[in-house]
């Protein structure tokens, strides 16, 4: 049997996109502290803030009064996905001049694996630099780049250098690399796992990677071996396509559930406001389904309350569905279950499941028939002209969700969760 060959991966990080996307399209903004939000006139997070900015102290995650306070001569913009969304498909066919195997991991990162490339653009580092320029011609923005020969060493190696940066992390290099680096940088290690961690005394990447991989498994369950191979640098992970079929999220595990949330510009105790946004968020979801050629008959409800504690509920229904009205009525059906006026409401989720798939052929009965061309029709308006263009009446002059574009987003066949969006929300200690 052949020796494996040693891939080479690039992992390129756009430099503050959303400030830098803003910046480049209006001149008169650039070199000043802006902060990207959902809604600068309502209850919102800084979603990315310009170097200017981050120089006073801003940082992702911030509330716009916590923002303000650190720097009060910042400029405050609202998000603007579809501008953000542009330049990133930009960027994907840029990449694919390169090479063909490329995963968006989220609308401002992506992963490359250019193996095999010397003979077009060079050595590792030749064909970075020449990536680098390209995405600056093109799109006057900049990117730092990290090169390793593994997906999570290469994310790793970006945030050396920032920004507008480039680091190659040779494998001979790695040990000393990892030996005092935080576990905390490592994607896939977040703020749960890291308490547990440190509760059994390991801070570092080189502690980790002493620490007995089966007293990990005992603590952790099977991502405890994967821990240890995350402190060893060790990553067997593909470089998934962006073309790849969105039924699966990697590894053929097909995908479980389709959902959207939205935390409310303010909270409200008020049931028709909480309604509004349910019947909102269960269209998005709706057209999602339908997108992907999906129905399901578990619909789930999500409310985060004030307190942050919150109620979940789910219900199965007889018939598969992917229809907004019978998610909604099926939703709505649970939030009956909340005392909304004494509790009050922060966060509405919804989300289907129990998934079935090419499910879409006409029905033989004239009303059923009349309905699903009617939501083709719709679906065909909204893919043209944009989210709400065409919508149900008591939508008209009511909420819209769509304003704030998640980091996670992917394009539309983009199907792998990666790094610590996956490890956080499945790893429970089993002890």
């Amino acid at each position: 049997m052949e020796p494996k060959k040693k891939r080479t991966i690039l992992h390129v990080d756009m430099d503050a996109y959303f400030a830098s996307v803003e910046q480049k399209a209006n001149p008169h903004l650039r070199g000043k502290p802006i902060m990207v939000c959902g809604d600068p006139n309502g209850r919102s997070v800084v979603t990315t803030s310009s170097y200017e900015a981050r120089a006073w102290g801003v940082k992702t995650g911030m509330t716009l009064w916590e923002a303000k306070k650190a720097c009060p001569q910042g400029i405050l913009l609202p998000c603007d996905p579809d501008k953000y969304v542009e330049v990133s498909l930009n960027l994907l066919s840029i990449y694919k001049e390169f090479t063909p195997a490329v995963e968006v991991f989220s609308i401002d990162e992506s992963f490359l694996d250019i193996t095999g490339t010397e003979r077009l653009f060079g050595t590792p580092l030749q064909l970075a630099e020449k990536l680098k320029k390209r995405i600056r011609e093109e799109t006057g923005l900049t990117c730092s780049v990290g090169i390793a020969s593994t997906k999570l060493l290469a994310k790793l190696a970006s945030d050396m250098r920032k920004p507008d940066g480039l680091f190659w992390l040779k494998d001979e290099k790695v040990a000393e690399f990892l030996e005092d680096l935080p576990i905390s940088e490592i994607c896939g290690i977040g703020p749960k796992l890291t308490f547990y961690l440190n509760k059994l005394g390991i801070r570092t990447c080189g502690e980790l990677s002493r620490y007995p991989v089966q007293l990990l498994e005992e603590r952790f369950g099977k991502i405890g071996i994967y821990l240890h191979r995350m402190a060893l640098g060790l990553d067997e992970g593909p470089v998934l396509l962006t073309e790849s079929e969105s039924e699966y999220k990697g590894d053929g595990e097909k995908v479980k559930s389709v959902g959207h949330s939205i935390t409310l510009p303010k909270d409200t105790r008020n049931r028709e406001v909480a309604k509004n946004y349910l019947l909102s968020l269960s269209e998005q979801v709706a057209r999602r389904l339908r997108r992907k050629h999906y129905k399901g008959k578990t619909v789930s409800l999500v409310i985060r309350f004030p307190d942050f504690s919150h109620f979940s509920q789910q219900k199965t229904i007889k018939e598969f569905i992917d229809d907004a009205r019978e998610i909604y009525q099926t939703a709505l059906s649970l939030l009956e279950q909340i005392n909304i006026e004494t509790l009050g409401v922060r966060l509405v989720g919804v989300s289907v499941s129990n998934l079935i798939k090419g499910v879409g052929q006409l029905s033989l009965f004239r009303e059923e028939w009349r309905e699903q061309m009617l939501l083709e029709a719709m679906d065909e308006v909204n893919d043209r002209y944009g989210e709400f263009t065409l919508t149900w009446g008591r939508l008209l002059d009511k909420v819209k969700t769509t304003n704030i574009l998640s980091p996670a987003w992917r394009p539309e066949k983009h199907v792998r969760k990666f790094g610590e969006e996956y490890l956080d929300s499945h790893c429970e200690p089993v002890g």
